[in-house]
């Protein structure tokens, strides 16, 4: 994958951005299978996440869908918008060659985030067509993969 290129539209000094994207049921967390999942809130997290970003001069624009077409194009207008991709697929790690399409064709740093250790679940979850455009994958460590994911993309967006 090739190394992120400057945002053309960004005006001098303004943060470098970062797109957390979460697919679908992750609109639920904080109910569904907390012992999963967990018990905060996709809001809890993506605030939690936005405040490490912000310490470390990074903006972020947190979006969920249930729809494959929205995140799609999300992704596709990240090109122009955004410096990196931070994507939780959820239910679409498994499924959606448009998702990996649209992540190769943003040409920008991805990181692929789950909750859970999806390679200690149903073998169906071990196989990820998002990670073929992944620079880098955490699963396993809960909410506090986004923080990691954040730091992660913040020393990639330096380089």
């Amino acid at each position: 994958m090739a190394p992120a290129s400057p945002n053309p539209a960004r005006p001098p000094g303004q943060a470098k951005s970062i797109l957390i994207l979460n697919g679908p049921n992750l609109n639920m967390l904080g109910t569904r299978q907390p012992e999963i999942y967990g018990r905060e809130t996709l809001q809890e997290i993506m605030t939690a996440a936005a405040r490490r970003a912000t310490e470390l001069g990074l903006a972020t624009d947190a979006r969920q869908s249930n729809h494959e077409g929205d995140l799609v194009t999300w992704i596709q207008q990240a090109r122009s918008e955004h410096d990196g991709i931070i994507i939780n697929p959820a239910g679409y790690t498994t499924t959606s060659v448009a998702i990996l399409d649209a992540l190769l064709l943003a040409e920008k740093p991805v990181i692929e985030v789950h909750l859970s250790n999806i390679h200690r679940r149903e073998a169906f979850r071990h196989h990820s067509y998002v990670s073929k455009a992944a620079t880098g994958v955490i699963c396993g460590l809960g909410s506090h993969g986004y923080i990691l994911a954040v730091e992660a993309m913040g020393r990639l967006l330096k380089q």
